[in-house]
Parts: structure tokens; sequence; C-alpha cells
């Protein structure tokens, strides 16, 4: 993985979580990807439930503004900050959140393991 890959990478995230676009989504993982969206949580394992996970994301967001920014590239890894704004469903309220994440990568350019912490401002 190489900078401006990542940022490659990174900007389709960004598309497909504005966009609400799981097979988008899909597409930017490895077939045995491994998710971990918080620590101590049991992580999504695989292509298909990743994509299953983001295909509940319009039932619970709308008018997402996300914003990326890679901090690193090394090897494999790529490390971004990221924040982003939605609107909660159903109650409407504004959630902000700001978060980092670290990606790998195999050869083919998809993640193969996944990892973020982020906070979280609602209302």
């Amino acid at each position: 993985m190489d900078a401006p890959s990542f940022r490659i990478w990174l900007d389709a995230y960004k598309k497909a979580w504005e966009t609400r676009d799981h097979e988008a989504v899909r597409a930017l993982f490895s077939e045995q990807a491994v998710y971990v969206e918080r620590p101590y949580r049991e992580p999504l394992r695989g292509r298909e439930a990743i994509a299953e996970y983001w295909s509940r994301i319009p039932e619970t967001q709308d008018d997402v503004h996300v914003q990326v920014e890679p901090l690193a590239v090394g090897g494999d890894v790529g490390v971004a900050h990221w924040w982003a704004s939605f609107l909660r469903m159903p109650s409407g309220k504004r959630v902000h959140l700001d978060g980092a994440l670290a990606a790998t990568f195999g050869a083919d350019g998809t993640c193969r393991l996944f990892r973020e912490w982020w906070h979280k401002r609602e209302g």
C-alpha cells in the first residue's frame, strides 16, 4: 500500500458511507476481511457480514457527511483520522463522530483487517 492508493481507498470508503451504498463498501474489503468497529465488541468476519452491517446504515443514518485525513502508510497498513456527521433515524438528532482507523491491505488493494476507534457527540 502506498499513500496515493490509500487516499483512493479512503475516498471510496467516504463516498460509500455518504451514499449509504453497502455494495460499494463490499468491494473495498477482501473475502475474509475482519472489521473491528469498536474495541471489546465481536468483530465482523467476512465481506458478506461487513456488507450486511452496512446495508442497515440507511435505516439509521441520513444526511451523512464524512471527512478523512490519511496520517501514515507503511508496508501494508494505512492509518487515518476521520470525522462524520449524520442525522440519527428516526429521531432526527444530529450525531458527530471523531475517529481513527487502521487498515491492513492485501496485494489486490482490498482491506483485510479494519480497526476503528471513535467518540460520539449526539444532539
